[in-house]
């Protein structure tokens, strides 16, 4: 009988929803800005927004499937990172801590 040895993920799904959620709150800075006139990117808000949403359905399936979620937070960190225009690097680097740690722990 072969032994298989459980990993927690943990660590990934709370990285993984840290950066998601400072992802939402920036995405949500940078559609207010637009609304004040000061800036043309709400698109660039939604797209930070929605990747930050893929980075909180990465985090549900890190038990299920640590490679798929993993691959969804290094594209969500792509996409935050391209749609928050600098602001969202924080964000960023805890979806592709998540993401390479979810990939790379076995």
């Amino acid at each position: 009988m072969k032994r298989t040895r459980i990993i927690s993920r943990t660590f990934e799904t709370i990285f993984g929803v840290i950066g998601s959620i400072i992802g939402i709150f920036s995405g949500s800075f940078l559609i207010f800005i637009e609304s004040l006139g000061h800036a043309h990117t709400p698109f660039l808000g939604v797209v930070a927004i929605i990747a930050s949403l893929l980075g909180i359905v990465s985090s549900y399936y890190v038990n299920k499937n640590s490679e798929i979620a993993g691959v969804g937070f290094i594209i969500a960190t792509m996409f935050v990172i391209v749609g928050s225009d600098y602001i969202n690097v924080l964000s960023a680097s805890f979806l592709l801590i998540a993401g390479i740690s979810a990939l790379f722990r076995k």
